[in-house]
C-alpha cells in the first residue's frame, strides 16, 4: 500500500484523509473513491480504483483505531513510525495535520459503530424503458423500470447497485415505500 500511496499527490491524499474523517464523523455517507480516482488519473497518475479503495480502507482503519484508543497526534505519528511503516514523508505529514485538525471530533460510540456495520443509503435513481425487440423476438414492447441505488458500505466506499423490475414489481416496490412513509409519519 505504501508504494501506491507514494503515487498519490499530496493534495489528493489530503482530500482522501479529510473525506474519511468526515465519514467517520457521520458528516458524509462515504468516500466516493471512483470520482477521486478519476480525478487522480486525469492529473496523470496511474492508479486504479481497487488500489485507491484499499488505501481508503487502511486509512479508515487507522483513524478509527486511533480514535478508539484516544491517541494524540504525536502518539499516532510515533505509532506509525514504530510499526515499521514505510509511509512516504508527505503522507505522514498529511495524516498528522488532518488528525491534529479534525481527529478529536470522531465520535466512536457503540451505537455509531453498530450502525456503521450496516452501510448507508445515499441516493436512488430510476428510469422507465421499453424493450422493443431482441435477436430472438421481433416485437417485445416490454416496459421495465431500472433502479440504481447509491450505497455507502461500512468502510465508506460509495457504490451503485442497479436492477430491473417489471411494472407489477415496481408497483409493489412503490406500495412498500408508501407503507414505510406512512409508518414513519406516525413515529
Amino acid at each position: 500500500a505504501a508504494d501506491k500511496i507514494r503515487l498519490i499527490p499530496q493534495d489528493f491524499f489530503a482530500e482522501l484523509c479529510e473525506q474519511i474523517i468526515q465519514h467517520l464523523n457521520h458528516k458524509i455517507p462515504g468516500v466516493n473513491t471512483a470520482e477521486l480516482c478519476q480525478r487522480i488519473q486525469t492529473s496523470g497518475v496511474e492508479i486504479n480504483i481497487g488500489d485507491l479503495a484499499k488505501i481508503a480502507n487502511i486509512l479508515s482503519f487507522l483513524f478509527s483505531t486511533a480514535a478508539r484508543n484516544n491517541l494524540s497526534t504525536e502518539e499516532l505519528v510515533t505509532t506509525l513510525g514504530s510499526a515499521g511503516s514505510t509511509l512516504p514523508k508527505h503522507a505522514v505529514q498529511v495524516i498528522r495535520h488532518v488528525w491534529n485538525e479534525q481527529g478529536k471530533a470522531i465520535a466512536v460510540s457503540e451505537d455509531a459503530r453498530t450502525m456503521a456495520t450496516v452501510g448507508q443509503f445515499v441516493d436512488m435513481k430510476w428510469k422507465l424503458g421499453v424493450a422493443m425487440s431482441s435477436d430472438t423476438c421481433r416485437s417485445l414492447k416490454y416496459p421495465y423500470v431500472t433502479v440504481t441505488l447509491t450505497v455507502a458500505d461500512p468502510s465508506g466506499q460509495i457504490t451503485d447497485k442497479s436492477f430491473e423490475m417489471t411494472i407489477p414489481q415496481f408497483k409493489n416496490f412503490f406500495r412498500q415505500f408508501k407503507d414505510m412513509a406512512s409508518v414513519l409519519e406516525t413515529v
